[in-house]
């Protein structure tokens, strides 16, 4: 969702993309070659859920619908983000797998999924870039020109 990727500070187009990709539907539970499974409306593995369980987040919160599953993807997307090695769309990938066969075809996907949606946000959205400087944050009309500024 666009809420989740402003929460967590990530391109909306990103999140969208792997939304798309992943594809999944409340409540649905999707089993996998090595016996794990893929939860709700993001694909959640549950073997990442087990180590979300110390935070006290179960497969059972991510299978309902709502935005709690694309906030938390978001959160898992930023963490990849900021913390992996890689360009942006290998780190991006690691959502759905480390493993470099895995990764290169989810890779592949996200990026074509996420120009058509950067493509359509920019057709049917006013968009405004942030720059930081000087430890506050503002927001530009893409061009240069500030359009408000916040502390």
């Amino acid at each position: 969702s666009v809420v989740a990727a402003v929460k967590y500070e990530l391109p909306a187009n990103i999140v969208l993309a792997v939304a798309g990709q992943e594809g999944g539907k409340p409540g649905q539970w999707v089993q996998n070659k090595n016996g794990t499974y893929d939860v709700g409306t993001m694909q959640f593995n549950t073997d990442y859920l087990a180590d979300l369980a110390k935070y006290g987040i179960t497969a059972q919160d991510v299978e309902k619908p709502g935005c709690y599953p694309y906030e938390l993807a978001a959160w898992r997307i930023r963490g990849h983000v900021k913390n992996d090695q890689g360009d942006l769309w290998t780190r991006v990938a690691n959502y759905h797998s480390r493993t470099p066969e895995h990764n290169q075809k989810y890779r592949a996907l996200i990026m074509r999924r996420a120009s058509e949606w950067a493509d359509w946000l920019d057709k049917n959205f006013i968009t405004h870039q942030v720059a930081q400087q000087s430890g506050q944050a503002r927001h530009t009309d893409g061009h240069g020109g500030q359009v408000g500024e916040r502390q």
